[in-house]
């Protein structure tokens, strides 16, 4: 297979099983598929269904106890934990349903971190240029605290598009907000995605916004329904 036409996503027999009370649970049981670049993919189950569980196993942020993920051709699994998170940091952004800004950093430098991080001497222009497309030029120097919930996920928003990364992942990122923010967040999600053709993961238990997505995956229980 050409390198271009390798998947973005390739996860191939994903176990996640842990340890309990009674001895072994199994979160994620033989979990497969792919994603193709730029394709829009939900993931939907009921709450402890696993789908944030493997978002975090897509990301590298937590591991899995058999199988393997693919992104971009690399098996991240078979990186240590710093290849894992520099291929976070050149080819993932994340949006989390709690934001996670860093509290003693302004809107601006939020957005400005993961440029800086990767020695982008336009890391300030780039930020207000994002932080602009979501409607929050005024509030550049507004620390999370002021800022509403609606405001800070669109923060959230510009520091994970910002980079341009080949691969997006959100989890519940409308789960703290009330329907009109979340609606208006939603929006303005798929719009950037539209704009910089990222690869969208997104998880969630709302229906209706998984049907924005070009295609949709059910877990339940750990096991992913066809």
């Amino acid at each position: 297979m050409s390198e271009t036409n390798k998947p973005a996503i390739l996860v191939t027999k994903l176990n996640k099983r842990v340890a309990d009370a009674t001895g072994e649970l199994s979160i994620l049981h033989d979990i497969e598929f792919t994603a193709n670049a730029g394709e829009t993919l939900a993931i939907v189950g009921a709450s402890g269904s696993g789908k944030s569980t493997l978002l975090g196993i897509l990301a590298g942020l937590d591991t899995p106890t058999s199988g393997t993920v693919v992104l971009g051709g690399i098996d991240i699994f078979a990186l240590d934990e710093d290849g894992r998170a520099l291929l976070r940091k050149n080819q993932l952004g994340f949006v989390f349903q709690s934001f996670q800004l860093l509290m003693h950093l302004n809107a601006l430098e939020n957005v400005m971190l993961p440029l800086e991080l990767r020695g982008d001497k336009d890391a300030k222009a780039k930020a207000e240029a994002m932080l602009a497309k979501v409607g929050l030029s005024a509030r550049l120097k507004h620390y999370p605290k002021y800022l509403s919930g609606g405001e800070q996920q669109r923060v959230a928003l510009a520091r994970a598009f910002v980079t341009e990364p080949p691969l997006l992942f959100a989890d519940e990122p409308t789960g703290s907000l009330d329907a009109a923010t979340g609606e208006a967040v939603i929006q303005l999600m798929f719009e950037l995605n539209r704009e910089r053709g990222s690869t969208l993961v997104l998880v969630t238990h709302d229906l209706s916004i998984a049907a924005r997505c070009g295609r949709t995956l059910k877990i339940a229980a750990g096991h992913l329904q066809e």
